[in-house]
């Protein structure tokens, strides 16, 4: 099956819901079959207001009680997932190999040697010890402290800020769902505590694994196994495992890729990208692997996925034609506009409209669009 770059951002712009009127309420939307990354820097609240009509307030949604859950999950970062759903992440992202526990720790074969202690061992030392560690709400300082002290000293690292030698920040974060833990929203520093009802995972689950990757397939897809792999920082050997069937081949301007087979036809005739749209820096249109395929200008890739200080990106038609960041002032919002090129009179019109819906979930009441 042979299509073009065309088809695949049009595809993806309806298969994220990125048309707006999908009548699908937050917690529904498809994207979060993937998470959806928060940060401080760029909220969450962005990936919803690309996606629905009406104004959504993250804090009425998310949190312990709540239909959405914040974990560290992917890459180490903080995600909304759906609540119901954090069982089987857990078991999806239980490492599958040594090598891939190695990967997870953020270690080296050579540093997991000289410990002495496998990297499964670690992993699982430090889930057990962090759930043990956090019985009730603790900030992250505080839970560092204490898993700390009950691991083998092989296991900590030395932290020149801190003056100390604590478990390092990449095994915590990959221990916090598997030891059933979650994050309090809106805390810094963050604040873990208990997940109520929390099933730990004990081994590695592929049929929750190749889920997950149908899931990327559908949202970032067409895809190859390495760049889905790569999402969710899984090893190409073992994320082969738990590869979906059912998936159909696909020729991207000469490139082999995959995609679910119920979602080949949509791809073949892709619903037209007539969307003008804020997105923010993390948000899913912008996560995909295949980043040369999104944005071919080497500039422009630049420009939007600098090593510091991620922003936003200007979607118009499938296709992104400039970066954007906020500059606030009081209860003023500015949405500062690099073009790649230049941006047409009609497109401008419709950015304004976005930016007043930006302007909104973020709470100021007035915002203007500058171009650089």
């Amino acid at each position: 099956m042979r299509v073009s770059r065309a088809d695949v951002l049009a595809y993806r712009v309806a298969a994220q819901q990125l048309h707006r009127d999908s009548g699908a309420a937050p917690v529904e939307l498809a994207v979060l079959d993937i998470g959806l990354q928060d940060s401080t820097q760029v909220p969450v609240e962005l990936s919803f207001t690309a996606r629905v009509r009406d104004p959504v307030d993250v804090a009425e949604l998310a949190g312990p009680g709540k239909p959405l859950a914040l974990v560290w999950s992917l890459r180490g970062a903080p995600h909304l997932h759906r609540r119901a759903e954090l069982d089987t992440l857990a078991a999806a992202l239980y490492p599958l190999s040594e090598a891939d526990a190695t990967a997870r720790l953020n270690e080296t074969g050579p540093s997991v040697q000289r410990a002495g202690i496998g990297a499964l061992e670690q992993y699982t030392t430090a889930v057990r010890e962090l759930r043990a560690s956090v019985t009730t709400p603790m900030a992250k300082g505080a839970a560092s402290t204490e898993v700390s002290r009950r691991l083998p000293p092989v296991m900590l690292r030395d932290c020149r800020p801190c003056r100390a030698r604590h478990i390092s920040d990449s095994a915590m974060r990959v221990a916090l769902l598997a030891a059933g833990l979650e994050l309090q929203p809106d805390t810094s520093p963050p604040v873990l505590q208990r997940r109520t009802g929390a099933k730990l995972p004990k081994r590695p689950d592929l049929a929750a694994l190749s889920t997950l990757l149908r899931a990327y397939l559908r949202l970032l897809g067409p895809a190859t196994v390495s760049e889905a792999a790569g999402y969710f920082e899984v090893r190409r050997a073992d994320a082969e495992q738990a590869w979906p069937g059912d998936l159909v081949e696909v020729s991207v301007d000469g490139r082999t890729a995959w995609i679910p087979a119920e979602n080949a036809d949509d791809l073949v005739s892709p619903r037209p990208p007539a969307a003008t749209r804020l997105l923010g820096g993390f948000d899913p249109f912008l996560q995909a692997r295949d980043r040369e395929l999104l944005i071919p200008d080497k500039a422009a890739q630049k420009a939007l996925w600098p090593v510091l200080g991620r922003p936003g990106a200007v979607l118009a038609d499938g296709e992104i034609v400039g970066a954007w960041r906020p500059k606030t002032s009081g209860r003023s919002l500015t949405i500062m506009v690099s073009e790649f090129g230049t941006i047409p009179k009609p497109v401008r019109g419709e950015l304004a409209a976005e930016a007043e819906r930006v302007a909104a979930s973020r709470g100021m009441t007035r915002v203007q669009v500058a171009y650089a």
